[in-house]
């Protein structure tokens, strides 16, 4: 038994080392957004394991410092029958056997390289080395010689892609020899000059990449040349969710004998649940040779027709009062009576108040934000904070393009703050797991949701760091988004030390302007329901809230016309039908909004010395046009026997 177990280990040792392992074509540029480069190593052995081999990406660059930035472990991965693996993204085709995200290959001077080994060996940031090395390649796209790197892989010579001059076409080839390298048009899953197998690979196409629940489609497969006899083969749309009980139509079809394509139909079924879109993956599951795939993967929305309306509108139509907060009953006791830097203290002890408040990761911020910016008229959408419309929550940007998705737009940018992510913020770890935070704590500003929205990716790439005033959104905006994040930035301020909202537009790191312009925008863009239940989602994560959307008179308080004067909750009164009411903004232009009655009021409007100057019965959500001069008046808001005396500043 001793004798049996020496030698297949000598014979598997034996294979390892002795069999030849090449990086045999590289393609680093390609056209467009760059998602299709790859790798191909090619062994000198028809289908031969890989395992036991570790594949490593090296960074040329000054701050890359010739160390290691991926390594994917090989073990799972057998070479086909012309010794060839294709290592590329979803984009690439024919579709690889094995994938690594989009746009992740350098363009140089940079280095590939296979070793025996694991991928745990090559932790990111580790030099180059020719221990356990098999073969390398340093490469660049017209950049001077990295010299240092070849000389820690003991290579002599860099190969430039773009030799010819043709850039984004061509790819690096290992020539026949085993030594040199062919620059020309790249030959994948092919051996470089020809000969070997000829692969005949199979597409997939729909006629659009969306539908509707209830909708029938169709998938045609196409193989390159007409089969010599009958070829069957099966496919699978299970993805998540979406599972074989969601839509009907044959997975199972056959390319008949002399032809090369077939089609069948899908129908998706039309339930009556809300599930959410969802994506269906068509994807290949038993092709056998000479058939491979020429694409994968192939991702087909299912837009669900179940959406829920909530009962409150769009920041572009909004309702106010519906959507009531969750603070508890005595949250904002402390501020009572408070002015100028004590009370900005007490806001700053409740809202970073340590061992209370949450900070969650860069990366949770992406499910906060699904629910705290749902689009009110269809959950399966969030609201885009300056293009002012809905985008469905699935397209939340994860490449380098951002046309048509969304992304997370800081309020208070980070190079203005000086805060930043750290490694951990990439991983979402969910709503019970947190940091401890406190006021000190900027980093945490990185990913505190009440100063992050849901925005436009070229919409937000178009603001950069611009500070309020000098960005005011797009052309044609309606500047619904423009209170909510004027008071994310004004909570930033007190939230944080080392924050602070300025006149004009600083440069220096911790201050953000334009004051008096996020002040304007405040007072005439009032809290509305979409922004309570924002206030109130995030506090659930967070257990924090953005005290100026709750109160939003203590913007006066601190910046404004009331700076100086101790400031009051509001009066209290037994009656729900009047005990919530506020009036927005105020100051005023001459219009303004009133919020939190549950049953119709009578509005009076006196000036300061008595005198009567309107009236008018309201509901809740209603408008009243003043038309006064400036000064101070009084409203009295009436309901049956019970009264509220409110006091407005018309400018």
């Amino acid at each position: 038994m001793k004798k049996t177990l020496f030698i297949l280990i000598l014979i598997l040792t034996s294979q390892i080392t002795t069999a030849q392992i090449v990086i045999n074509e590289l393609d680093c540029d390609t056209p467009g957004i760059d998602d299709r480069e790859f790798i191909e190593l090619k062994s000198d052995i028809p289908s031969f394991s890989l395992n036991g081999y570790v594949l490593v990406l090296f960074n040329g660059s000054t701050s890359g410092g010739d160390s290691s930035y991926y390594s994917l472990d090989l073990d799972p991965y057998t070479t086909d029958e012309n010794g060839l693996l294709l290592i590329g993204s979803i984009t690439v085709t024919p579709f690889p056997q094995a994938i690594i995200p989009a746009n992740l290959i350098q363009q140089g001077a940079d280095a590939v390289a296979v070793y025996l080994g694991d991928d745990t060996d090559f932790p990111g940031e580790t030099l180059a080395t020719t221990t356990n090395l098999v073969d390398a390649l340093v490469y660049d796209t017209s950049d001077p010689d990295d010299v240092n790197l070849m000389n820690l892989l003991g290579i002599t010579q860099q190969i430039n892609e773009d030799e010819n001059g043709n850039k984004t076409t061509e790819s690096i080839q290992l020539n026949n020899d085993g030594v040199n390298y062919t620059v020309k048009e790249p030959t994948p899953r092919a051996l470089n000059f020809g000969g070997g197998i000829t692969f005949n690979p199979i597409s997939i196409s729909t006629p659009q990449t969306m539908y509707d629940e209830g909708e029938s489609f169709d998938i045609t497969f196409t193989a390159e040349t007409n089969v010599t006899s009958d070829y069957t083969f099966s496919f699978t749309l299970n993805n998540g969710n979406f599972d074989n009980s969601d839509f009907s139509g044959n997975t199972t079809v056959t390319i008949p004998n002399g032809e090369n394509s077939v089609i069948t139909t899908i129908t998706i079924i039309d339930d009556v649940i809300d599930e959410g879109d969802e994506e269906m993956i068509i994807q290949f599951s038993n092709l056998s040779s000479p058939y491979i795939p020429f694409n994968n993967f192939i991702t087909i929305r299912v837009v669900d027709n179940d959406f829920v309306v909530a009962l409150f509108g769009t920041p572009t139509n909004p309702t106010y009062g519906i959507v009531e907060g969750t603070q508890p009953t005595n949250y904002y006791d402390s501020l009572d009576g408070l002015s100028e830097t004590d009370l900005e203290q007490a806001i700053q002890d409740i809202i970073a108040e340590e061992g209370v408040v949450r900070a969650q990761t860069y990366a949770d911020v992406i499910d906060i934000l699904k629910e705290a910016d749902q689009n009110p008229a269809n959950s399966n959408q969030v609201w885009l904070v300056y293009t002012e419309q809905g985008r469905p929550k699935l397209d939340f940007q994860t490449t380098s393009s951002n046309i048509g998705k969304w992304n997370r737009e800081h309020t208070f940018p980070r190079s203005l703050a000086g805060y930043y992510s750290i490694d951990d913020d990439d991983f979402p770890d969910g709503i019970n797991v947190y940091w401890n935070t406190t006021a000190d704590s900027l980093r945490h500003g990185n990913s505190d949701a009440h100063a992050l929205r849901a925005a436009d990716g070229p919409e937000n790439s178009a603001r950069g760091n611009q500070h309020y005033g000098q960005y005011n959104g797009p052309s044609g905006n309606l500047g619904s988004f423009k209170g909510d994040v004027a008071r994310g930035v004004l909570y930033m301020q007190i939230r944080y030390n080392g924050l602070q909202i300025v006149n004009d537009f600083p440069s220096i790191t911790g201050q953000m302007g334009d004051l008096a312009t996020i002040l304007d925008w405040h007072r005439n863009d009032p809290p509305d329901d979409f922004e309570m239940n924002r206030n109130n989602t995030i506090y659930n994560w967070q257990f924090n809230r953005n005290p100026f959307i709750d109160h939003p008179d203590l913007v006066e308080y601190i910046w404004g016309t009331e700076v100086g004067s101790p400031w009051s909750l509001p009066l209290g009164i037994e009656d729900e039908a009047i005990t919530n009411i506020q009036v927005y903004p105020n100051p005023t232009t001459n219009k303004i909004f009133i919020k939190g009655l549950l049953e119709e009021a009578i509005v009076e409007v006196f000036s300061i010395d008595g005198r009567k100057i309107t009236a008018k019965k309201i509901n809740n959500n209603s408008e009243i046009n003043l038309q006064v001069e400036s000064g101070m008046y009084l409203l009295i808001i009436t309901t049956e026997d019970k009264q509220v005396v409110k006091k407005i500043i018309v400018e």
